[in-house]
């Protein structure tokens, strides 16, 4: 197991309610009643990240103080550094701007893209989602699991990809430290559009994150056109990469990584690379934030709001779907998994530029 924070201890692991703030006095005379609270999703209309902030958009309204109605305002564009940049240079500080962002926001900071403009030093976390992701391929392969991918070493498999500073930059990384020969085919808009490849049989490995994988490929599992990997796994409360709690029976990669090798990766630069990007991308996904210039108690208010709409029954119960079976971080375990996805070591950094360069052409 690779631990990242000794800072994350006991965090993630602590339910809603336990992290919910103490604020018993700050939020006396706030309200946002009668107005309109705009959260700003830098991406098109129905993918991942807006199906996200409109399912919780209606319990941070039943909890903020004054019921104010939420709306979400997509600014796509720039695999969603044109609205993150926006917000950012806007500073909204009236409590009434709320950001949300993915993987594929902080893979650009993390890299030190260019046309970053934003900070996340410059935000507070008030609400962070897991999810998770498999790889499978498909059984032409005559591949039954894991402990058999060895007989693919040989052969070229072909990933449809979104972008080699996507989210699927961890299974590149991964691929890569496991010694798959992959050609990535860049371009797809979406991993819609990359399951769809698959199951015409143009790509010969996929993965898809949580949901998806629930809602599409488990189906082809049980028919027998698709055979599952691995997954990329989860944090613990010690940020250990451990087994993903909605596939417990399937290995999460570093797993995998040993049952291939015969033992665990080295503690270099590609696997802290590997972890730093996996972290960033899959355990602290989706992250709204609200910028720093809003006073303190408007903050605690959203805090406060969204470790009581996680905990909402109602919410509970409609969750599987969209959130899965992840436990959703507020208060001091958002902080903690919000540090994991905005921290990189340099090393680990320098060594992804250089591959992104040397491999696929890359200039960030």
């Amino acid at each position: 197991m690779i631990s990242r924070r000794h800072f994350l201890e006991g965090a993630v692991a602590a339910g809603a309610l336990a992290a919910l703030p103490s604020v018993a006095g700050a939020q006396e005379g706030f309200s946002l009643a009668g107005k309109t609270v705009e959260w700003t999703i830098p991406f098109g209309e129905g993918g991942g990240n807006d199906a996200w902030a409109r399912f919780f958009a209606h319990y941070l309204g039943k909890y903020l103080p004054g019921n104010p109605n939420v709306i979400v305002r997509n600014v796509p564009g720039g695999g969603s550094i044109t609205g993150t940049n926006s917000f950012a240079q806007r500073a909204p500080n009236d409590g009434l701007s709320l950001l949300g962002v993915s993987g594929s926001t902080q893979f650009p900071y993390l890299l030190g893209d260019k046309r970053v403009q934003y900070d996340y030093r410059d935000f507070t976390p008030v609400l962070v989602s897991p999810t998770g992701g498999v790889v499978y391929i498909p059984p032409s392969f005559g591949v039954k699991d894991v402990t058999e991918l060895p007989k693919l070493f040989d052969r070229e498999l072909v990933l449809a990809n979104t972008g080699p500073t996507s989210l699927d930059l961890v299974l590149m990384l991964g691929f890569e430290m496991i010694g798959l020969k992959v050609r990535h085919v860049f371009g797809m808009s979406s991993r819609g559009e990359t399951r769809l490849a698959f199951e015409r049989g143009e790509a010969t490995v996929d993965y898809q994150t949580s949901s998806s994988y629930l809602a599409n490929i488990v189906p082809l599992v049980e028919a027998g056109t698709a055979v599952p990997l691995f997954t990329l796994g989860a944090l613990d409360e010690n940020a250990n990469i451990v087994r993903d709690p909605t596939f417990p029976d399937l290995p999460h990669f570093l797993e995998a990584y040993e049952m291939v090798h015969g033992k665990a990766p080295e503690d270099g630069p590609e696997l802290k690379a590997f972890v730093a990007f996996f972290s960033a991308g899959f355990p602290a996904q989706k992250m709204a934030m609200l910028h720093n210039t809003n006073p303190p108690e408007v903050i605690e208010a959203y805090r406060t709001a969204f470790a009581k709409a996680v905990a909402d029954p109602e919410l509970q119960e409609r969750k599987g779907d969209i959130l899965g079976d992840y436990t959703q971080a507020t208060g001091e375990a958002a902080d903690a998994l919000f540090e994991v996805a905005t921290t990189i070591d340099e090393e680990a950094k320098t060594w992804v530029q250089n591959y992104l360069r040397e491999r696929h052409s890359v200039q960030l």
